[in-house]
């Protein structure tokens, strides 16, 4: 149509939020008596509303979804709850809300949207796996006695025989980066992450941070965990904790993994890190949230995986600014390559081929320092190798390990 009325603009946005069948059965089913009812809701409702520039329609959704909770209009949250599920909101999101629900509708009403929710990913055939709250299999969260305060978070039976593991995640990040793994490592090793002084739920000491301090964090931790020595899995600046450990500590590390890490920077790098602080400073973390996506994943996996990138973009953004800049200095700063032929531990190191952040030349820097390193190349994976990569990540740890 060349022109259009209000409701036409309004079935527009009616019909990207619920669908075409929906729509289709409610404007072919009205009669002469809710006739004008139906005009009324799709001029107002779904053109002067929803059609408003101040909100998205993925937070109008979410909107709808705590108002209906709420308010007990089961019918509706219903209808809106299957309708965003199909319309491309991410599942964890949704789960945030219903968990917000519990809080402020209640745990009665949490309960009825839970239920109602799993029922429709049931039906669309998208239930997630089982997740068991086994005594073996929970995860237990703590935080260090130690100050600064570190939070921790444990699974797996400690029983077992097998080799303790720590994981430690990438700046910006936190522990949730290694959800999936941890998961995957629990059936046969207790496995211990934590969040980095400045990150997620860590507490945050001025800065700025020193490489040593970190290492020191992570010395302290695995003492005050009795679990050591431990094998130690880390990323990116995990890695760089990791070699200071094995230096430093080396009665704390039994085995040592470093993936898409550096020992040094080339010294033309340090202006783009002076840089990447001076944006934080100005503008916060959404100053450079996209340009740190770009380089901690792939354009291909960009665009396949675009939930994971959105959920790794939250994560940084919910990071406090202080505390990542603070970081920053420690990892800008960061200089073992002299000092590596001192770990004696089995090393296995993994790069991405196509890590902008940590290229491959500095993995094979590292190999040439450590006696016995081994070094794997991932063709497919960037700088979240095990985000990326997932198995082939797996399957080299495990027969590592």
């Amino acid at each position: 149509m060349s022109q259009q009325d209000d409701f036409d603009r309004g079935l527009v946005n009616r019909r990207a939020v619920l669908g075409d069948a929906w729509v289709d059965q409610s404007l072919n089913q009205a009669t002469e008596f809710n006739a004008e009812f139906q005009s009324l809701i799709t001029r107002f409702a779904w053109n002067d509303i929803w059609g408003r520039p101040g909100l998205d329609h993925t937070t109008r959704r979410l909107l709808v979804l705590g108002m209906t909770m709420g308010m007990a209009r089961w019918e509706e949250f219903e209808l809106h709850c299957q309708a965003s599920i199909r319309g491309g909101v991410p599942l964890d999101t949704i789960k945030e809300v219903l968990m917000q629900g519990a809080i402020y509708c209640g745990v009665p009403a949490a309960n009825t949207a839970f239920k109602i929710t799993t029922a429709i990913l049931r039906t669309e055939g998208l239930l997630p796996a089982a997740q068991s709250l086994a005594a073996d299999v929970r995860v237990a969260t703590h935080h260090t006695f130690s100050e600064p305060q570190l939070k921790v978070c444990v699974q797996g039976n400690h029983q077992n025989e097998s080799a303790p593991v720590v994981l430690s995640h990438a700046l910006g990040l936190n522990s949730s980066m290694w959800d999936p793994l941890a998961a995957e490592l629990a059936a046969e090793h207790e496995v211990l992450r934590y969040d980095h002084r400045g990150h997620g739920g860590s507490a945050v000491p001025a800065g700025p941070y020193s490489i040593d301090d970190l290492v020191d964090d992570a010395a302290r931790l695995i003492r005050e965990w009795g679990r050591g020595p431990v094998v130690w899995v880390g990323l990116s600046m995990g890695g760089m904790v990791g070699q200071g450990l094995a230096i430093r500590h080396p009665e704390l590390i039994s085995k040592l993994v470093l993936a898409n890490t550096a020992a040094k920077y080339p010294e033309a790098s340090l202006a783009a890190w002076a840089q990447r602080v001076a944006a934080v400073k100005a503008g916060g973390l959404e100053a450079i949230a996209d340009t740190v996506m770009e380089r901690y994943f792939h354009a291909g996996f960009r665009a396949t995986h675009t939930g994971a990138v959105a959920q790794a973009r939250a994560t940084l953004l919910r990071t406090n600014a202080a505390g990542y800049v603070a970081a920053c200095h420690a990892v800008a700063g960061v200089n073992w390559l002299d000092r590596l032929a001192h770990i004696k531990c089995p090393t296995l190191i993994l790069a991405g081929a196509l890590d902008v952040g940590a290229p491959v030349a500095l993995s094979e820097a590292m190999a040439a320092q450590i006696a016995g390193s081994k070094l794997v190349v991932m063709p497919s994976a960037s700088h979240l190798s095990v985000m990326e990569q997932p198995e082939e990540f797996c399957r080299e740890l495990r027969a590592f390990l």
